[in-house]
């Protein structure tokens, strides 16, 4: 890798590569030692295509769910197990690996614009604003699929498809249209424990000796040409077990004990 190669977003790479290794370094024990990520179906990770590749997941914090794929992507790549122990498996990341992000979040201080240089899709969110819903869409900003579409091409993307860490919230269409056109190859990721692991940003502990799940599911069998978005947004809802028949399931202990899902519910009643 030359000194000063870069991305097709710019980007330096010697600079993208030692940021990842930086903050590995700094967020392993948030997951293997303050907490517990329990892994499912690293296998899978191994098994795909270098670029191309969507990979959609629920959402329970701003950054650390991120940060955990990260982990968990690189360990496998490196011939880990289901486990992200050791964290030398960083010394050599993916680098292809980017993530969509809202562009108001990202520009929320300076930690978020570091973190931004080492992924960051950022993107105009047309149904949210400063935190709160809009009832007066914007216009989606044809720059940002044009840049997931230069992702997908050149690697890996992570994306958030409700586009909020709240529970439940329907799939933004927007994704199925990214889908239908440039056909990825699309992996459901179901993650828990992250939203009473870490504050909403997840950039602090808020309690220790939670048992988080990352659970990697096979990819989506998808028909480009003949599904239709609305198919395609369900498919993605019960792939990452955030459809509303989900909510009927969960034992009611664990509704009492998370306040979101305890609003959710009397939300579907």
């Amino acid at each position: 890798m030359g000194l000063f190669k870069r991305n097709p977003f710019g980007h330096i790479l010697f600079v993208k590569k030692w940021l990842i290794r930086i903050f590995a370094v700094l967020t392993h024990k948030r997951y293997r030692g303050f907490n517990e990520l329990q892994i499912e179906g690293s296998e899978i990770i191994t098994s795909l295509p270098d670029t191309n590749v969507l990979f959609i997941s629920n959402h329970q914090t701003y950054f650390a769910d991120v940060v955990a794929m990260f982990h968990v992507f690189n360990a496998s790549l490196s011939g880990r197990q289901d486990t992200i122990k050791n964290v030398g498996y960083i010394w050599q990341p993916k680098m292809n690996i980017y993530y969509v992000a809202a562009k108001e979040t990202m520009k929320a201080g300076l930690l978020p614009r570091i973190m931004a240089y080492a992924g960051a899709i950022t993107v105009e969110r047309t149904w949210r604003s400063c935190g709160k819903d809009v009832t007066e869409k914007k216009d989606i900003n044809p720059n940002d699929t044009e840049n997931i579409k230069i992702a997908l091409n050149d690697g890996w993307v992570i994306t958030f498809p409700q586009g909020t860490t709240k529970s439940f919230k329907p799939v933004r269409k927007g994704t199925a249209h990214i889908i239908k056109q440039h056909k990825p190859i699309v992996v459901p990721i179901v993650i828990d424990g992250f939203r009473r692991s870490f504050d909403k940003k997840g950039l602090r502990i808020k309690k220790k000796g939670i048992l988080q799940s990352f659970i990697i599911k096979p990819p989506i069998e998808i028909d480009y040409e003949n599904d239709s978005v609305e198919k395609i947004c369900e498919q993605i809802e019960f792939a990452i077990e955030q459809h509303p028949s989900f909510l009927k399931v969960i034992p009611a202990d664990e509704i009492k004990a998370d306040e979101e899902l305890n609003k959710l519910r009397k939300w579907e009643y």
